[in-house]
């Protein structure tokens, strides 16, 4: 069974930098997509990054490009993401998700039938 635990988030500052993580069982990132999802009350979620299993490839929504970073670390089957200049509006619940047959391109359109989440960690961004 795949499992994802995600670390970080919390309250910052508009223009600060957040790190979160998300620690992948029971699969390996070589097999996997990983996507980074965020929600807001009453909004559909939505992918602002992710990251394929090969040659890995990264992809980022306009409204968070140049200013968040996918990574990933195969030793130890974590991918982070780094965010920075963080805006009022990059406020949300972060959620990580992994699936082994969506893409960067599909991962978004199909969230509701990724194979796992995980728990999902709040961002502020406040003054």
């Amino acid at each position: 069974q795949v499992q994802l635990v995600q670390l970080g988030g919390g309250l910052v500052q508009p223009g600060g930098s957040l790190r979160l993580s998300c620690k992948v069982s029971g699969a390996t990132l070589d097999y996997y997509t990983i996507g980074w999802f965020r929600q807001v009350p009453g909004k559909q979620r939505e992918v602002v990054s992710c990251i394929s299993p090969n040659y890995p490839r990264t992809w980022y929504d306009v409204s968070v490009e140049g200013r968040f970073t996918i990574s990933r670390d195969v030793a130890d089957n974590t991918v982070y993401l780094q965010m920075s200049s963080l805006k009022p509006e990059d406020a949300a619940v972060y959620y990580c998700a992994a699936d082994p047959k969506r893409d960067c391109n599909t991962i978004g359109r199909w969230f509701r039938y990724l194979e796992a989440w995980g728990q999902g960690t709040l961002v502020t961004v406040s003054s």
